[in-house]
């Protein structure tokens, strides 16, 4: 049992050492065991039963409990949501509830909370179906009190006209209608109710169809929103009532009324009745109103009991849940009476799992304590790095292509300069980078409030990687300064320009050039090449040039990890056949390149490096002329072309016949390898297998797999230096885009003298800075950066085929969402 480290390495280079160990549990303190390593967050338990269902698995049933109260936690959530309270975040921490009376708890709450449910849809129900009725009876109400009117009133016109006029007729007419048989008369039935307004026409139309156009139809608009008493939702309707003859017709018309989800309602013709009926569906509607209100009030109170223990309640069932998963995962020895588990954790962690362990079985009154056991094995281990808040953004920069296998270099520690560096580069402007300094430290600033919210998605990955926006912005400072622009416009922050005019008019300024006048500038791009005919050119050779520089020593680094993964890893082959041709062959061509631009920059010389470089292949031995930088040059350019051709044959052939001689001496019994000094490559892990296994070496298979991968390297030279210049493009784009919106429209609006243009001016020109070139353009950099990271520099030594450390935590089981 080794004692190993104390305390973490903290080096981000390299995984932590990290080692598989045994632990065999007594059953008695099994679920404490795992509850205090849940809260040490510093093992990752391996599945011992994969080959059991879940349903098959010991703690089935507890999982199924813990999940039982879980839905019902959910439940409560719902609730809290719907009454528009959210989980009391003062909840105390030290709350001591046992699982099987919270189990109770819950259960009695659920219930009561479904029965107020339940009786509150009820009279909410009643309470929406009595305010439709009233609806009805007063619409309905009006309709027949103003058709009676409308009666009495012809009727009393009929007799007036009778006494007026002594026509011979009519008292034959109207003694005939006097005796008319009462029994004979046909008399009418109703219906009346409410229909949604939407579907009224609709009705309408079908009633006259279904009935023939026999009954007679009358609606009224109800100005504001119903709540329909079957959905519970604001309803625009209309109280209609349908007058008919027959009891077919009745029949007919309540099918319909059923199909368009009319509700209907009884009324009746008396006027005394309906008066009586509003009063007391009034009377009743107040007492519903009261107790729906006293309800809600206890409701509320009883969410309100519930708000204040949810978190503790929702961690404790989240915590019960995991440990029984994880209980899960360890193997039941039956005849010991004692669970057996094996997993991965840090050497520095042996002392502190040993400790919990030990506090688990005094705390549990074990007569027997967990033994800790480490296993060797030939199984690679899971990767994991310690990073701080500042450091875990650019670690997921680099997970998101790969996770570093087993102490393999880790490129974040130089992606948390290199990334931000790169960004850059491109987005040059200190005016845009203090706007994203200033933006990005209100989240640093306030990051503890932050840290403790839900934030939306887009919110959250801001937040997330505030600390790299932050570098991208103090670095896009420094590259401003570089390039002299502050929302386009260069300033004279450190000295006067050094050139001048050639006249005091200074009228050929901007068309036959500057004189220098005095030193040059002391930090970053004269001002003065600014808005001249020399501008274009001078910063086109700059910032291109400088990509090529940027990307070939980028690359270079890449190549270098590659020898100190290699040394590592303590595999030879790779170092002598693999890391030296490929270094050699990028700086015979790239890296004479790079040298060729310095040494024109130090010297002001005027040669064509494209014909030097063109030609170095075409005409090595030709005289170079006027284009010679250096004495000694033409000779460095033969040695070069030679190196760069004899590096390609060094990487293709002696590394297949190196490994086939390998694998033939492993098999005799010549040599024999150390467990951890395999590099993974995929040759190595070829022979390996083969000699594992005793098969034949393919050799060619190994030589198609290194044919491929020398192709791959030579092309992708000449790619990936030719990808870096899109450094130089877009920090033109973002310098000309700046340039459009500064002097298109802020001067533009500016040269109007009106204060009214001015101020749509600048409302355009903020608009536009932010929206294109502070997101936009930052997003754009952004992803080229990523890309420049993942496929030039990565590809050179990093496989990112490992697997990343994920301890049984408590701490990452809270941040779960059910």
């Amino acid at each position: 049992m080794g004692e190993g480290r104390q305390r973490p390495t903290m080096d981000l280079l390299r995984s932590e050492p990290m080692q598989l160990v045994q632990l065999i549990i007594p059953i008695e303190s099994a679920h404490r065991s795992i509850s205090y390593l849940g809260d040490l967050g510093l093992f990752q338990f391996k599945d011992l039963n994969s080959e059991k269902s879940p349903f098959q698995r010991t703690y089935a049933t507890q999982i199924k409990r813990s999940g039982e109260m879980a839905r019902k936690l959910r439940f409560f959530k719902e609730q809290m949501t719907k009454a528009g309270l959210s989980p009391s975040t003062r909840s105390a921490r030290n709350d001591d509830v046992d699982l099987d009376n919270l189990e109770v708890k819950l259960g009695e709450l659920e219930a009561e909370l479904i029965e107020m449910n339940a009786n509150h849809e009820k009279l909410q129900q009643s309470y929406n179906e009595l305010k439709e009725y009233k609806l009805v009876m007063q619409k309905a109400g009006e309709f027949f009190q103003s058709a009676q009117s409308s009666a009495a009133a012809k009727q009393r016109e009929a007799e007036a006209e009778q006494r007026g006029e002594g026509s011979i007729d009519s008292p034959l007419l109207l003694e005939q209608e006097m005796v008319t048989d009462p029994s004979k008369q046909v008399k009418l039935g109703f219906v009346s109710g409410l229909v949604s307004r939407e579907r009224s026409l609709a009705f309408e139309r079908i009633l006259f169809r279904a009935t023939r156009g026999n009954v007679f139809l009358k609606q009224s608009v109800v100005e504001d929103p119903v709540t329909d008493p079957a959905s519970g939702e604001k309803v625009e309707k209309n109280v209609f009532i349908v007058f008919y003859s027959g009891e077919r017709a009745r029949n007919k018309i309540m099918k319909i009324c059923e199909v368009f989800g009319a509700n209907r309602y009884p009324f009746t013709e008396d006027l005394g009745k309906q008066f009586q009926i509003i009063t007391e569906v009034s009377g009743r509607l107040e007492e519903l109103k009261t107790t729906i209100d006293v309800g809600l009030v206890h409701q509320s109170n009883l969410l309100q009991t519930i708000a204040y223990h949810f978190e503790n309640w929702s961690l404790l069932v989240k915590k019960e849940k995991s440990i029984y998963h994880t209980l899960n995962m360890l193997s039941i020895d039956v005849s010991r009476k004692c669970l057996v588990a094996e997993g991965w954790c840090p050497v520095f962690a042996t002392n502190q799992i040993q400790n919990v362990l030990q506090k688990a079985t005094i705390d549990s009154s074990s007569q027997v304590g967990t033994i800790f056991h480490v296993l060797q094995t030939k199984e690679s281990p899971p990767t994991y790095f310690h990073t701080n808040k500042f450091t875990s953004a650019f670690q997921e920069i680099v997970d998101a292509y790969g996770i570093a296998k087993y102490q393999e270099a880790n490129p974040a520690v130089f992606t948390i300069i290199t990334f931000p560096f790169l960004f850059a580069v491109m987005f040059g402007d200190w005016g845009h980078g203090i706007c994203l300094c200033l933006a990005t430290s209100y989240f640093i600033i306030r990051e503890k409030k932050f840290s403790s919210q839900k934030l939306g998605d887009i919110t959250e990955m801001i937040f997330g990687g505030r600390y790299v926006i932050m570098m991208m912005a103090l670095f896009s400072i420094y590259t401003g300064l570089i390039y002299n622009e502050f929302f386009s416009v260069p300033f004279e922050l450190f000295g006067p320009s050094a050139y001048g005019c050639h006249d005091p008019s200074c009228s050929d300024a901007s068309t036959a050039g500057l004189v220098k006048v005095r030193a040059t500038y002391p930090f970053g791009v004269d001002p003065k090449w600014h808005g001249t005919r020399s501008e274009l050119p001078f910063l086109n050779s700059l910032k291109m040039k400088m990509s090529i520089l940027i990307g070939v020593a980028q690359m270079n680094l890449g190549i270098i990890l590659s020898y100190f993964n290699a040394k590592f890893f303590k595999n030879e082959i790779n170092i002598w056949y693999q890391f030296v041709p490929q270094l050699i062959f990028l700086n015979s061509l790239f890296g004479y390149l790079s040298l060729l631009i310095v040494v024109k920059w130090c010297t002001g010389s005027q040669a064509d490096l494209y014909h030097v470089m063109i030609y170095m292949f075409l005409s090595p031995t030709d005289d170079l002329g006027e284009n010679q930088l250096f004495f000694g040059q033409k000779f460095l350019q033969i040695v070069l072309l030679l190196a760069a051709l004899v590096s390609v044959p060094w990487m293709l052939f002696p590394k297949p016949f190196l490994l086939k001689k390998q694998h033939e001496e492993r098999h005799r019994g010549q040599s024999y390898a150390l467990l951890d000094s395999s590099d993974d490559d995929p040759l190595e892990m070829e022979l390996h297998h083969g000699s594992g296994s005793h098969e034949e070496f393919e050799f060619s298979e190994v030589f198609v797999h290194q044919l491929i991968h020398t192709i791959e390297f030579v092309l992708g030279a000449v790619s990936n230096t030719a990808s870096y210049l899109r450094l130089w493009a877009l920090s033109l784009a973002h310098s000309e885009l700046s340039s459009v919106f500064y002097d298109k429209v802020l001067l533009l609006a500016w040269g109007f003298n009106n204060i009214i243009i001015l101020i749509i001016g600048i409302f355009v020109f903020i608009c536009a800075t932010v929206g294109v070139l502070l997101v936009m353009e930052t997003l754009s950099a952004f992803l080229h950066a990523l890309r420049l990271h993942w496929v030039e520099f990565q590809n050179k030594f990093y496989e990112g085929d490992g697997y990343k450390f994920q301890p049984f935590s408590f701490a990452l089981v809270s941040e779960e969402d059910d």
